[in-house]
């Protein structure tokens, strides 16, 4: 614990305005007691100098699976979230897919037990459907009572359009979103990347774009109908892009979130790695002219937040042919310096506009609290810069597992610490320990 610090020198940023001022900030007993041009130090409290540093309100991943229950085997709640401090979050929203699911008020409360004490807030997310299994709908209710904030079945997407109704119609009563994996599954019975040129060249089943387009449109109409808060996650094609954008141009409650992976990465990277199974995910990589949209998307507004699904698994899992191998991959430890490389160092967004959809918009869509950088608040911050160039490697990793396609890459800006819950972790110290 570090009940008392002082932050010397840093910059603070606020994204909802973009506003900065340089200054000093004094935490004690967990909370913000004094911003001031300069402060001086005191017996008893930790100096951290910030120079040349950002910081902002504590950043949150709403899309992240930590596998704990039943698979601690690819990650912990404990490992997951030492990732993310790693990578400068300070919440993460965890998915359902875990085992048993997280589909009833226990596994819920054993999610925030499990996570109590910890520098990084776990907010669970539960099942839409019992057992994730699509056919009837779980208890919303009790799994919000729970602390749920809010329903997805995840990489099972509701297929049934009629639970889907009923879905939005309930967690609207409940003021919580529906967050979808949008794919029809039955234009994607077999697919392992991309369906396109580059698939067909490797001799790789397909996964079409339209598959995720289909779905999408079929919910924004859901969403006009029920006045339900559809949630598109981890979107990944051009067309998707351009459906959310008319849906939200009309009014209709629908959000999106797109992954820093599919802003950086095509299908070419499974040729380009002879199929390395580190470049499988869901949604698959796409095309270049899918990532140039994504990144439209995001410059113009229609895309809400940036997120990293982060997927851990187990070496062996991941160590077989590709068709074999299961999707998704790490996140946490590489999203911020992706984000530099690939969105605000070309001009998509700006630090305060990229960090926004870092902060405001994530727990804006889950209904939950703003961290502020102000006197008397609660310290949940961020410490960062957005320009020191740097490599990814293995010795970076703090997920229990190691299944990334970006060690070895160039990054650009680095998360250096954070503090949340009276503790202060700096990535640079935690690196030098392990």
């Amino acid at each position: 614990m570090t009940p008392h610090l002082l932050l010397q020198n840093g910059t603070l940023l606020n994204p909802g305005t973009g506003d900065t001022r340089r200054a000093d900030l004094l935490i004690r007993d967990g909370q913000i007691a004094r911003i001031a041009d300069t402060i001086e130090t005191e017996d008893g409290v930790e100096v951290y100098d910030a120079s040349g540093k950002l910081i902002s309100p504590g950043w949150m991943d709403m899309h992240v699976h930590l596998r704990e229950p039943g698979q601690e085997h690819k990650e912990t709640i404990e490992t997951g979230t030492r990732a993310a401090a790693f990578g400068g979050f300070t919440a993460v929203a965890c998915m359902p897919n875990t085992d048993p699911p997280i589909a009833t008020r226990d596994v819920v409360e054993f999610v925030r037990k499990r996570a109590e004490g910890l520098a990084v807030d776990v907010y669970p997310v539960g099942a839409v459907s019992k057992a994730r299994a699509g056919e009837h709908l779980a208890e919303l209710g009790d799994m919000a009572e729970g602390g749920a904030v809010a329903f997805s079945d995840d990489g099972s997407p509701v297929q049934d359009a009629g639970l889907m109704r009923r879905a939005l119609e309930y967690a609207r009563s409940l003021d919580t979103p529906i967050l979808q994996h949008e794919e029809d599954l039955t234009l994607n019975p077999h697919g392992h990347m991309h369906e396109g040129a580059v698939a067909t060249r490797l001799g790789v089943p397909g996964i079409p774009a339209l598959a995720e387009e289909v779905m999408i449109a079929r919910d924004a109409m859901l969403a006009e109908f029920t006045g339900g808060h559809v949630h598109v996650q981890h979107i990944s094609t051009g067309k998707a892009v351009d459906i959310v954008r008319q849906a939200k141009a009309k009014g209709i409650p629908m959000t999106t979130e797109v992954c820093a992976h599919h802003l950086t990465l095509t299908d070419e990277a499974v040729a380009e790695s002879d199929y390395d199974t580190h470049t499988k995910m869901h949604p698959p990589l796409r095309t270049q002219a899918d990532v140039d949209a994504l990144k439209a998307g995001l410059k113009d507004g229609t895309i809400d937040v940036l997120c990293t699904d982060h997927a851990p698994h187990a070496s062996f899992e991941k160590e077989v042919e590709f068709t074999a191998a299961p999707f998704g991959i790490l996140g946490l430890e590489t999203c911020w310096g992706l984000i530099g490389r690939e969105v605000i160092q070309p001009g998509v967004l700006s630090v305060a506009e990229a960090v926004r959809k870092l902060t405001i918009e994530p727990r804006r869509i889950l209904r939950l609290e703003q961290p502020t950088l102000e006197e008397g608040q609660p310290a949940n911050l961020t410490i960062f810069d957005a320009e020191t160039e740097w490599t990814f490697e293995a010795e970076h990793i703090r997920s229990k597992s190691k299944n990334t396609p970006f060690v070895g890459s160039a990054m650009v800006g680095r998360a250096w610490a954070i503090y949340n819950n009276g503790q202060f972790i700096e990535a640079k110290k935690e690196e030098t320990e392990a």
